[in-house]
């Protein structure tokens, strides 16, 4: 959290001084904290007459399964525990990392929210190492910051496995980046606007993020799953609960799609085999890293193309997984295949 940006900043001595009359506050938390911590900010706004302007960094997501399965966001989160309106809060994120742009290295990101903040607020961040865009999509680019921590997890596991084999790493690439078009085309209507910062902001996770770091260290043996998710000198790991997340909503037989090969219906997350096997190795725990190898390696793993073709039909596409109603979508793809 920090004060305004509009004054030289000060020092504080708690949440509540550092929050309370605050015109921006910047959420830096990881999703899994950022409900709590808000509703707690919330008792102390309770007499404020303006709302203040809240940046989320956070690239996590939670899900709800009741009464529809459907994704929670931070920005989602941080609405509903403080009755700020949704207007007023913005998600900043791209394909970079922290410390690089604090060493000013040249780096982009979008600001994505309501036209009224976000235009002048991308104005304001943006300096001659750090171009800032702009874009209304906040809650779909929320998600994707959250989907590539999932790969970024396995493919941190392959390349330890396999001491950094170019050839396995680049099979994983074209199975991974086949899943995430998958899921995409079942969250986004237009999915394609989202592939250039998808693959930009995965492929900087690949190189340097702590998620493949993390998929590394396990893999080597030098973390366990018994340490948690809070790693001293690289702090949380989001992309384990996001692979909990991802699983548990595109398990859900409500979003049933229609097998290529089987000609039946089955859960999404079946034609992702990757996302299968990450929520066995780090969820469940019955799998041992190993396991990442034998998916890229099965027999009977889909051609990445074909689960790109599939995903390119356009009927897998569910706006409910993102809140959205279901009236907004056409009469066929409503009904679960």
């Amino acid at each position: 959290m920090i004060d305004t940006p509009l004054c030289p900043l000060k020092v504080v001595t708690s949440l509540q001084e550092a929050v309370w009359d605050a015109d921006i506050v910047v959420n830096g938390l990881p999703s899994t904290e950022t409900q709590e911590v808000f509703e707690e900010i919330s008792n102390y706004w309770k007499e404020r007459i303006t709302d203040p302007i809240i940046i989320s960094l956070a690239k996590g997501i939670e899900a709800a399964l009741e009464p529809l399965p459907h994704i929670i966001t931070p920005t989602q989160m941080i609405n509903r525990a403080t009755g700020v309106p949704i207007e007023n809060i913005l998600y900043l994120g791209g394909p970079n990392i922290a410390s690089e742009i604090y060493n000013k290295e040249y780096a982009n990101a979008r600001i994505c929210g309501a036209e009224k903040w976000r235009k002048p607020l991308a104005k304001f961040l943006r300096q001659p190492h750090f171009i800032v865009w702009d874009n209304s999509d906040l809650v779909t680019h929320e998600v994707m910051g959250g989907l590539k921590n999932v790969y970024a997890i396995g493919a941190g596991m392959v390349a330890a496995l396999t001491k950094e084999s170019a050839t396995s790493k680049s099979v994983y690439f074209a199975h991974c980046t086949s899943e995430m078009i998958f899921i995409t085309h079942l969250l986004a209507e237009e999915p394609e606007k989202l592939a250039g910062p998808l693959l930009a902001d995965t492929y900087v996770t690949l190189l340097k993020g702590r998620n493949a770091w993390y998929g590394q260290m396990l893999a080597k043996g030098e973390l366990n799953r018994d340490m948690g998710e809070n790693i001293s000198g690289k702090g949380m790991i989001q992309g384990v609960s996001a692979v909990k997340a991802f699983y548990e909503l595109l398990s859900q037989s409500s979003l049933n799609v229609l097998h290529p090969e089987e000609n039946k219906p089955v859960a999404p997350v079946e034609l992702c085999p990757i996302l299968k096997t990450l929520y066995k190795i780090l969820i469940t725990r019955e799998q041992s890293s190993q396991a990442i190898l034998q998916a890229l390696r099965d027999e009977n793993l889909n051609d990445p193309r074909e689960r790109i073709e599939i995903a390119q039909s356009h009927v897998f596409y569910r706006p409910s997984l993102l809140g959205q109603p279901l009236t907004s979508f056409p009469l066929q793809d409503k009904v679960a295949i």
